[in-house]
């Protein structure tokens, strides 16, 4: 009786029928199901319980999971089921419509694998390593069970291709951030930043998903011969908004004007009096600049280089010279210092004076030797 039973139940399965199963048993390389309303044992091999390989069982189902599966072959007391087919009918559905919306969507990478990465959506999708971000990326061990967003970029269901990118999300969703990013820049905005690349004519400088350039003179002060000179790659900088072209999304930036300028606190620096080191920059007809502190030069007028009459400047100094100057007169609002070499030696002049004073003394013995050599001449 149970032998015809069993026959009975077998011929009312057909390959390609869908039913519904409940895990009963997990073996390391096979699922075994119980179908309701039937008495025949339902049998899942591994390879089709997901559209990705997998070493065991286990890691695709457990014990007591309902299962909507499609029979693939009929025995005389066993149904071979697959799982695997269900889920990629009820997926490619699903896929199509994401691909024609351009829809953006998350899932957990599976594997990784020579080429790329691995993830399962019912069927098997790969993301090729030149799609996965927008940087190069040596290694992607660390990128298994990471879940990440991504975009269907080709599907073919007929040679069952499906090919995803992360890329294409990152590339996105920075476009649009820089288009914000853009309609909100104001000129003469202060905003923090960091330094991303640095080229010979200046520095650029990442103000949140969008780079401007510092050109190299508007990095410092003070006078800039290479731009690595001031800044490095990865340095945080507080840079001015300078200009803002949106239609061609270009930024120019400053470090400059974030800066205290170097005629900030001259009044402090340099009070009237002062004695200061300098160099000589430029020497014109009237005078000579002295360069007292980085970026700040004062003038030394020609009545005021040396005590004897001078025609020009270069008969005294010359450009690069080391000087000495004293501050006559400062006045920080308009970046003007007035300096005199000439003091400094008057004073150098007077302490000579009285250093040699006793000489003066040697003069008078002389003059009574002479005189006492005149009179032993009248004898």
């Amino acid at each position: 009786m149970s032998e015809e039973l069993n026959q009975v139940e077998v011929k009312n399965f057909e390959i390609g029928d869908k039913v519904t199963g409940q895990v009963t048993k997990v073996e390391e390389k096979q699922v075994l199901v119980n179908i309701p309303g039937s008495k025949l044992d339902g049998i899942i091999p591994i390879s089709e319980l997901s559209s990705l390989h997998i070493e065991k069982a286990s890691d695709a189902v457990a014990e007591g999971d309902e299962l909507e599966l499609e029979v693939t072959k009929v025995e005389e007391d066993a149904l071979v089921l697959s799982k695997r087919k269900v889920d990629a009918e009820k997926a490619w559905e699903s896929l199509e419509q994401k691909f024609q919306a351009g829809e953006v969507f998350e899932t957990e990478v599976k594997d990784v694998v020579k080429g790329g990465l691995v993830v399962d959506l019912g069927v098997r999708g790969f993301v090729p390593a030149s799609l996965v971000e927008a940087h190069f990326v040596e290694d992607f061990s660390d990128y298994k069970g990471r879940t990440l967003s991504f975009k269907i970029v080709e599907l073919d269901k007929e040679k069952n291709r499906l090919i995803l990118s992360h890329r294409a999300v990152v590339e996105e969703e920075k476009g649009k951030l820089k288009q914000n990013r853009l309609g909100a820049l104001e000129v003469g905005q202060v905003i923090d930043g960091t330094v991303q690349r640095i080229t010979d004519f200046g520095a650029f400088v990442d103000i949140g998903g969008i780079d401007g350039l510092v050109h190299i003179s508007q990095l410092s002060h003070e006078h800039v011969n290479k731009p690595s000179d001031v800044v490095q790659e990865g340095q945080q900088v507080k840079v001015k908004v300078l200009s803002v072209d949106r239609d061609n999304e270009r930024i120019s930036l400053s470090i400059k004007e974030t800066l205290a300028g170097p005629w900030s606190d001259i009044s402090e620096k340099a009070p009237k009096g002062s004695v200061l080191n300098g160099t000589v920059k430029r020497l014109v007809s009237y005078g000579a600049f002295v360069e007292v502190f980085p970026g700040v030069e004062g003038l030394v007028h020609i009545s005021q280089i040396a005590h004897k009459h001078i025609g020009t400047p270069h008969e005294v100094l010359k450009e690069g010279q080391e000087v000495q100057v004293k501050v006559l007169d400062v006045n920080q609002q308009d970046q003007r210092l007035s300096l005199s070499i000439k003091e400094l030696l008057e004073k150098e002049a007077e302490e000579n004076f009285d250093y040699e004073l006793p000489e003066e003394s040697k003069g008078f013995q002389l003059g009574e030797m002479i005189g006492d050599k005149l009179k032993n001449l009248g004898k």
